[in-house]
């Protein structure tokens, strides 16, 4: 009965590392792809830089805060 409590455990525990990697892996990729398209639309109009800028760090904030949010309730779940 203890060996299947256990294995339960580190069943719960390999999902939530694996989670955690999806996450960061997936904020990674929108980061880059945010960036692309910020460095493709810069060079298509200089003239805006600034507001584009300012649009691709607001993006950028809300893309690694949800990575964030989303590491830390991996690591809850292994924790508890």
């Amino acid at each position: 009965m203890l060996s299947l409590l256990l294995a339960d455990v580190a069943i719960a525990k390999l999902g939530a590392a694996l989670g955690a990697g999806l996450a960061v892996i997936g904020a990674g990729i929108g980061l880059g792809k945010i960036g692309g398209s910020a460095m493709e639309a810069m060079s298509r109009q200089p003239e805006k830089l600034n507001d584009l800028r300012m649009s691709m760090i607001i993006a950028a904030a809300l893309v690694e805060g949800v990575a964030l949010f989303a590491v830390i309730i991996a690591l809850l779940a292994i924790v508890m």
